[in-house]
């Protein structure tokens, strides 16, 4: 049998490997069209920044070690042009001596990724405009920042890439500007976690450029001008498009591949494509989101793995299967880590599900042990079956923990409820013996039974402040002193139940503290002798980052945030 893969990184790295474990006697044969096979690409932005010290770590593989552990036939700087599906050949274009020459194939995998988009506002190479995608762009940033030393960065695009170029040229002392489309950061969250990632950004001298459009880049001298639809242009020493990816599939599509959404190239679960013996995985294939069963693009690296892993399993006869992707993912971003994993409320809302969500901010170790810090956590799920959707989280310990277990919950199909049951690892210094996992599940689990009702940070404009409700707030003092709601009646909650006669039980009773915890505590107060009280999830203090962050950013949520 022989295999041809086209491009390597990723799928088509490990579908490779794959196959030699399982075959022994197969020919397997790449075409890898940049001069690297096997990279770490998530690991680019950091040798930049100086973080990965040495090129030769980027490299997890090449074609002396793929032919010497493998006997895989690794040819890099080879493009391929064009498939013949009914012949069963390729066209390869070897790059470096112009040869033209005909492969044949019995199987083929096409891993061709994916590629930056570049707006057309760029005209032609710009010495000072940089994609990162490849080894080869990773060493033309490095070369440039090495020798020229640059001052001031424009990054266009606020995606995983754009916030991880910026922290790695902010620690090399370059001031960097965010250019974004969008009025948020980082797609896969909500508009509300988003807040406390560009709040993360700016304490780190990074600035936000929000709701603007490059229409054009410009060299002027030493410097590069980044035209905007509004606003005046920002001139900077160099300019980073990191607009995000489009799938590679021109020579998919040349070869009459059925294409999917975006683009993409159409496979099942076994990774087939619609032409006999030819697969596809990575960047360029659409797959299924797994909680929504929707056809979508993830470019990321752990399904691309699984991918390459599954179609050579089908290749040499077995039956695996990809079962869809949760999108879960990680981020750095300098002392704190932002995660998330399933569905955000704008896919629920789009999906039309009836969905509820909770937001919450436990330590991430006991608090009794030094250097507990919170975690900002919000979670979906869906009224009625109470199933887990997603989850985002920020902070700066333990996020990535318990953004795994969640993803796992999600995975198994367990619902919200059961993540109380969860037995997870607890000492202090690691995790609390409730750990914030399991608090997800009591919250939901409250909900459900009707032990507490909850209203959100967008409701709160519209509460009625006529006097026909009662908006009570029971924090302490000296937290009431930094601002309240307004309107809203002082309790500490502490001295509630002596001071129910303040309150008219024929008037609803909306509740707020700091976090959340302590307007549940009030609320059970309040239900249990026959008032109807709802509370703020997240507290006043998610709510006024949040409207802050939205009034800064000219949303259309007013603040309603009373000054001291």
């Amino acid at each position: 049998m022989k295999v041809v893969i086209v491009g390597g990184v990723a799928g088509g790295a490990s579908a490779a490997a794959r196959i030699r474990r399982l075959d022994e006697t197969a020919e397997i044969l790449v075409f890898e069209r940049s001069g690297f096979v096997s990279y770490a690409n998530c690991g680019l932005p950091y040798y930049i920044g100086g973080v990965i010290q040495e090129q030769e770590e980027l490299t997890l593989q090449t074609p002396e070690s793929f032919w010497k552990r493998f006997r895989i036939d690794v040819r890099v700087r080879h493009e391929v042009t064009a498939i013949d599906p009914t012949a069963k050949t390729v066209t390869v274009h070897a790059l470096e001596t112009g040869k033209v020459s005909t492969e044949t194939y019995d199987k083929l995998v096409l891993s061709p990724g994916a590629k930056p988009i570049v707006p057309g506002v760029v005209q032609g190479e710009l010495e000072r405009v940089f994609t990162l995608r490849t080894v080869e762009d990773t060493l033309r940033i490095h070369d440039f920042v090495q020798k020229h030393k640059p001052k001031t960065a424009v990054l266009a695009g606020g995606g995983f890439i754009g916030l991880e170029m910026a922290e790695n040229l902010t620690e090399l002392g370059v001031q960097v500007t965010i250019v974004q489309r969008s009025r948020q950061l980082l797609a896969p969250f909500d508009p509300d976690m988003a807040s406390f990632v560009h709040g993360q950004m700016r304490s780190h001298g990074v600035s936000l450029h929000m709701g603007a459009t490059v229409i054009g880049l410009q060299p002027d001298g030493e410097s590069v001008l980044t035209l905007l639809e509004e606003g005046e242009p920002l001139r900077a020493d160099m300019v980073l498009l990191a607009l995000g990816v489009t799938p590679d599939t021109k020579l998919a599509k040349n070869a009459g591949l059925d294409l999917g959404v975006g683009g993409s190239i159409a496979v099942n679960d076994r990774m087939e494509t619609s032409a006999p013996d030819i697969y596809a995985v990575g960047d360029a294939v659409e797959v299924r989101q797994f909680v929504t069963g929707q056809k979508t693009l993830i470019s990321l690296a752990g399904p691309a793995n699984k991918q390459g892993r599954i179609a050579a399993d089908n290749i040499c006869g077995g039956d695996s299967r990809f079962r869809g992707s949760q999108a879960s993912s990680v981020l750095k971003l300098f002392d704190m880590t932002a995660a998330s994993t399933g569905i955000n409320e704008k896919t629920a809302q789009a999906e039309g599900l009836d969905y509820d969500k909770v937001v919450l901010f436990p330590p991430a170790h006991a608090s009794y042990y030094p250097g507990a810090t919170p975690l900002y956590i919000k979670a979906l799920y869906e009224k009625g079956t109470l199933r887990l959707l997603g989850a985002q989280i920020v902070g700066r310990e333990g996020v990535d923990k318990r953004i795994d277990v969640l993803a796992t919950a999600i995975r198994a199909g367990m619902t919200a409820t059961q993540l109380k049951e969860l037995d997870l690892a607890y000492a202090p210094p690691y995790a609390s013996a409730k750990d914030p996992v399991n608090f997800i599940g009591y919250l939901i689990e409250n909900l459900a039974q009707g032990k507490v009702r909850q209203f959100h940070w967008h409701d709160v404009a519209a509460l009625p402040r006529d006097g026909s409700v009662t908006l009570l707030d029971v924090r302490t003092n000296a937290e009431v002193s930094s601002g309240r709601l307004e309107g809203s009646l002082h309790i500490p909650v502490d001295e509630l139940r002596e001071r129910l006669g303040e309150l008219d039980p024929a008037k609803p009773v909306y509740v707020n503290c700091q976090s959340g915890l302590r307007s549940y505590l009030a609320c059970r107060i309040l239900t249990q002798r026959g008032f109807t009280c709802a509370h703020l999830s997240g507290g006043y203090g998610f709510y006024q980052a949040v409207t802050q962050e939205q009034q800064r950013l000219g949303s259309i949520y007013p603040c309603g945030i009373e000054k001291a």
